[in-house]
């Protein structure tokens, strides 16, 4: 495997699982950032990631380990410990071991999914997980939208792309007519790279036919929270939102995930709804996977030869991207 040219250590929220996919009292193994990790619900509801190992002499917690109430019980001696990652018990000792402790990391979870933030230099989250559908204070709320889990979803695990591929996307106008195969010419009406959150509008017009955004009905609506999650809104054609959430493995390889909501079609039963709402997703999903498929065969170029009505789109992109990455790990912008 090709090592990118790009940190595979970026800062910023990545998921790391469904929620679904963890429930109460369950331990489930995972390996990000080069890192064996575990994650657990405790009784509580709380989900928790921490490193894999227990501080005593380094069984793995993801293999035997228990959940009691809200602390996890390491399968080699009894030793528990908390949420903090602080050991609370031995279980032959009088009082706990207070000096060592597990590290765990910062977890929001939003929208039938689990994050992790994650810093190489150890620092607290200084930007949120966007909502779905409340980021937009349009009146969208969950109950209005088909569940994503389980059935309009992707996962495509260990491939060989970096997550800034996936978000210089949003600002490429011009392959959907080659990858997507659709008459789609978007017309960018908001770039906005000032802050750690950043987002990215459109109308659509096709094959150039609108003379103006304002003979649109239809456009996309995205916000990047740092490079590791793109949440979208899609007005006119189709009620859906999505997110695109691209998680580092090591460092040659992520993990995708991308989930879809579709809306409740309004005067039809939830069955029949359903049913619209699975190949609406489906639909969704093929076209995503197309894009997957270039991603993952994709070489970063820098610099990229780009086109002049596609520099300032990408160059924005870039440099706002340069500052997720760990200062000794950056790659100049060029």
């Amino acid at each position: 495997m090709a090592k990118p040219p790009l940190s595979m250590k970026p800062t910023g929220w990545f998921q790391v699982a469904w929620s679904a996919e963890i429930e109460v009292a369950t331990v489930r193994r995972m390996h990000y950032f080069g890192r064996e990790l575990v994650a657990w619900r405790g009784e509580s509801g709380a989900v928790t990631v921490m490193d894999a190992y227990c501080e005593h002499l380094g069984a793995h917690l993801g293999y035997g380990g228990t959940v009691l109430g809200d602390r996890i019980q390491c399968p080699f001696h009894g030793w528990e410990w908390n949420a903090a990652g602080r050991n609370v018990c031995i279980p032959y000792e009088p009082r706990p071991n207070l000096g060592r402790k597990i590290t765990t990391y910062p977890v929001a979870e939003r929208n039938e999914a689990v994050y992790i933030w994650h810093d190489a230099e150890g620092g607290e989250p200084y930007f949120d997980v966007p909502d779905v559908f409340t980021s937009w204070d349009d009146g969208a709320r969950a109950a209005g939208y088909h569940p994503a889990y389980p059935g309009s979803l992707l996962l495509r695990e260990g491939l060989e792309l970096h997550p800034q591929y996936v978000l210089e996307n949003g600002v490429d106008f011009a392959h959907f007519k080659y990858v997507h195969k659709v008459p789609i010419v978007p017309i960018f009406t908001r770039h906005d790279f000032g802050g750690p959150v950043s987002y990215v509008d459109f109308t659509i017009s096709f094959d150039g036919s609108a003379a103006s955004a304002d003979e649109i009905d239809s456009g996309v609506h995205a916000i990047n929270a740092g490079l590791g999650l793109a949440v979208t809104k899609s007005w006119g054609m189709l009620d859906n939102r999505t997110a695109t959430a691209v998680t580092p493995v090591d460092d040659s390889t992520c993990d995708v995930r991308f989930s879809v909501w579709i809306g409740r079609q309004p005067g039809v039963s939830e069955e029949e709804s359903g049913a619209i709402a699975r190949r609406q997703s489906q639909g969704v999903v093929d076209q995503f996977l197309a894009d997957v498929e270039i991603w993952s065969h994709q070489r970063y170029a820098d610099p990229a030869a780009l086109a002049r009505g596609e520099y300032a789109g990408f160059t924005a992109l870039r440099e706002w991207a340069r500052q997720f990455y760990p200062e000794t790990l950056a790659t100049p912008a060029r």
